[in-house]
């Protein structure tokens, strides 16, 4: 997609590459979820699939060695629904539509790339890949203090890059290990426990950082709210998912004592991202600030269940993680498209949109009852997983954290219902927006792929619950 993109000479090729390469990645991504699932029906699930590995920095013994598993499947086809729609979403997008295009292509190979990788070096390298270009999107082509948020993200992820990169070289040193497959480390059980009090710190907050752990959250509502469209659907469905994969495939799986001692300490933390978001949303005018808030809400529900550490909360996380990516995906390309026409994200200038422009309208209020966790929604099922795994924990300390975070669903459901009503419904006051027209071809294309995602999932639930249950299943039982 690089190649024919940097080749392309008119806005119709530029539009033709891209489409035609987000398509053969989605394509890619259903047909190996395919394969997976049969797979699993053959009873090979529970292994990395589809391994490779060459060498290519033999001194520190670093490979490039690749593979996947039930999570790594879903997050792939995750990654591929959000760059396809993404696509479509960002059609009308102008100027240095080559340009735009040549560093989001550059993102998704980061997200792709990291998502795949089982040498911990080559996936901190895509990691890189996947934040560097989140500078130049919003700086160039977002929105509002643009240039205050593409500093600030970069900045605090890079802290938090820092950190990563100490303590994946403190257990690639420390561990005895002449390899640096995350597989191969977690197999041999030998780091002291010693040495994982000091470096799971490391390693979970420096991708807490990413998937907002709070206090290290502030970049991100500053980082969407400014945003392009497609890069706010990228950034909140697909680069935070990245925090909490290499919480539970790195920090989690390969010091495994460290974080059964250490992790009451980020559940505290965890537990207030969950309830701050959800309140910081419902205070919030700006449409883009309250998806983002909903966002850290979220997310740190996905940190939230996997230090809760038992097989069905962990389950509930990758779950949470590909439902919220495709809610929160489809909550900022419904906002993008509104702004687009109405030049304002406020909530106290928006009124009557049903009227004007049902469509958009329409699947807002989807969006936010899919985000509310309303049966045959994906948020749903990923929820109530979560809570039930979180709750088998026996002890006082596990379940009073699950309750205070159950109450997010109520305060979730305050800011959604709030702001539908808002904007949706009562009379124009605006005369102005009388003349506005509601979605184009290539913004349906959008919207209806990823309601029918959101709709999908969770009406079918049980294909996705069972790739993803039997990935885990290894890393839990190296865990507990």
């Amino acid at each position: 997609m690089l190649v024919g993109l940097w080749l392309a000479k008119s806005l119709n090729q530029v539009r033709g590459v891209m489409v035609a390469g987000a398509s053969c990645l989605l394509a890619l991504s259903v047909w190996l979820t395919i394969y997976f699932v049969q797979q699993r029906a053959a009873g090979n699930a529970d292994a990395m699939l589809l391994t490779a590995s060459t060498p290519w920095f033999e001194p520190l013994n670093i490979a490039y060695s690749v593979g996947v598993d039930g999570i790594s499947v879903v997050m792939l086809l995750l990654s591929s629904i959000i760059v396809f729609t993404g696509t479509f979403a960002s059609w009308q997008l102008k100027p240095m539509t080559k340009e735009y295009f040549l560093w989001f292509t550059l993102l998704s190979t980061g997200v792709y790339g990291f998502f795949i990788c089982t040498d911990m070096f080559t996936m901190f390298m895509f990691y890189e890949v996947a934040l560097i270009p989140m500078y130049l999107l919003i700086g160039v082509w977002g929105s509002g203090n643009k240039e205050y948020a593409a500093m600030k993200l970069t900045l605090m992820l890079m802290g938090g890059s820092a950190l990563l990169i100490l303590g994946i070289l403190g257990i690639y040193y420390f561990s005895g290990a002449t390899t640096m497959n995350v597989n191969e480390i977690a197999a041999m059980h030998n780091i002291p426990v010693d040495i994982q009090k000091v470096f799971f710190p490391f390693i979970f907050i420096g991708f807490g950082v990413l998937g907002a752990l709070f206090p290290f959250h502030t970049w991100s509502p500053d980082g969407h709210a400014s945003a392009p469209t497609a890069v706010s659907m990228l950034h909140a469905g697909v680069l935070m998912k990245l925090g909490g994969y290499g919480c539970f495939r790195v920090a989690m799986y390969l010091l495994p004592d460290a974080a059964n001692e250490q992790a009451w300490i980020f559940l505290i933390l965890t537990t207030i991202s969950v309830v701050y978001g959800a309140f910081s949303a419902c205070v919030q005018t700006d449409l883009k600030y309250i998806n983002a808030y909903s966002s850290v809400s979220h997310c740190g529900l996905v940190l939230f269940a996997l230090l809760m550490m038992t097989k069905t909360s962990c389950t509930g996380a990758i779950l949470q993680m590909l439902s919220h990516g495709l809610m929160t995906a489809l909550f900022f390309a419904l906002i993008g498209m509104i702004y687009g026409r109405t030049h304002t994200r406020d909530i106290r200038n928006l009124d009557g949109l049903m009227r004007i422009m049902p469509f958009l309208s329409v699947g807002y209020v989807i969006a936010g009852l899919a985000n509310l966790g309303l049966p045959g929604f994906s948020g749903f099922i990923a929820e109530m997983t979560i809570f039930t795994g979180s709750f088998e924990n026996p002890d006082t300390f596990h379940r009073a954290a699950t309750i205070i975070a159950c109450t997010s669903i109520v305060v979730t459901a305050v800011y959604i219902l709030r702001v539908v009503g808002k904007i949706l419904y009562g009379e124009v006051r605006n005369p102005h927006y009388l003349e506005l027209t509601d979605a184009t071809w290539d913004e349906r294309v959008a919207v209806i792929c990823l309601i029918a995602c959101v709709a999908g999932l969770g009406l079918f639930p049980l294909w996705a619950s069972n790739v993803i249950s039997d990935a885990v299943g290894p890393i839990i039982a190296n865990i507990i």
